[in-house]
């Protein structure tokens, strides 16, 4: 017997769900129709140019070293599988303007998944609060898009994320390889993140870090002595944000540069999403560069 669902909860699945639509018809649509020019293609072997080929697929490096015109040739793979392991702990809860860092990681993992069961390939789900908290196998169902809205909508959990722990769970519960889109603040020990990436990279997912950060987080706005609330166990701290903006910023940049440089090593995308930017159209840019790649 199925619990019935409370009408607020309905309102804001509801509300996700047409979020979510409406970054993807208005952004997106169009662009990325088919995953076989996106997601799922992958470079197969060189054949040799012939009078009538589209001449964008020809390997100028290898007419380089050969003078020789070949083309590349692509395997379409069916049947993709995403995943979205979405970051629901505490420090996602924080937000200084008109949505939180979760509200925003929220929807832009519904329009992800939107996308990726419009191509019709299936799309599952992991929320992460102290490890693995919630687990939606993957589908390419009609009815999938509304079940991930249905966990979305609950509200980040005290503690912390352990991100690194969750992708290791993950990479022993995902079957096939696939693509795991990873949307958190990353604001978690960088060291065992990577070896949580390096992990998924071993089974040969490609994974995309999405990294959701509040304008405040990264602009450091404070001019008056102001009260910090601690969160996920660290506690409050009262002080003078002019005294400690410099270093703040300093270790904040520290902290970006180390995860940006462990992505590129693992051969990693990653892109950051601010909380006052237009959703829409920083997707649309990331899934353009994408797809010329």
């Amino acid at each position: 017997m199925t619990t019935p669902i409370d009408s607020a909860v309905l309102a804001r699945i509801e509300k996700l769900e047409l979020e979510a639509r409406h970054v993807v018809e208005g952004h997106l649509a169009g662009r990325h129709r088919s995953p076989r020019h996106g997601f799922a293609v992958e470079f197969a072997q060189h054949r040799e140019y012939a009078p009538g080929d589209d001449i964008k697929f020809i390997d100028w490096k290898v007419y380089g070293r050969t003078e020789r015109f070949h083309l590349k040739q692509f395997e379409q793979e069916t049947n993709l599988t995403a995943w979205l392991l979405v970051d629901a702990s505490e420090s996602m809860a924080y937000g200084s303007g008109g949505r939180t860092k979760y509200e925003v990681a929220a929807t832009a993992a519904t329009a992800l998944a939107f996308l990726v069961l419009q191509q019709t390939d299936s799309v599952g789900l992991a929320t992460v609060a102290n490890g693995i908290r919630q687990f939606v196998r993957p589908a390419g169902r009609l009815g999938q898009l509304r079940e991930l809205a249905r966990v979305l909508v609950d509200p980040p959990t005290p503690g912390a994320a352990n991100l690194g722990a969750a992708m290791h769970e993950l990479a022993g519960r995902t079957g096939r390889r696939g693509i795991v889109f990873v949307v958190s603040d990353f604001l978690d020990d960088v060291p065992e993140i990577l070896t949580g990436l390096q992990h998924l990279r071993y089974f040969k997912h490609e994974v995309v870090f999405v990294q959701v950060l509040d304008a405040a987080e990264l602009d450091f706005p404070f001019r008056h002595p102001t009260l910090f609330r601690g969160l996920e166990t660290l506690p409050d701290v009262l002080t003078d944000p002019l005294g400690v903006r410099e270093h703040y910023l300093r270790e904040l940049g520290k902290h970006l540069t180390a995860l940006e440089s462990g992505c590129r090593d693992r051969e990693t995308d990653y892109f950051r999403l601010r909380t006052d930017a237009n959703l829409g159209h920083e997707l649309a840019s990331y899934l353009q560069k994408r797809r010329g790649r």
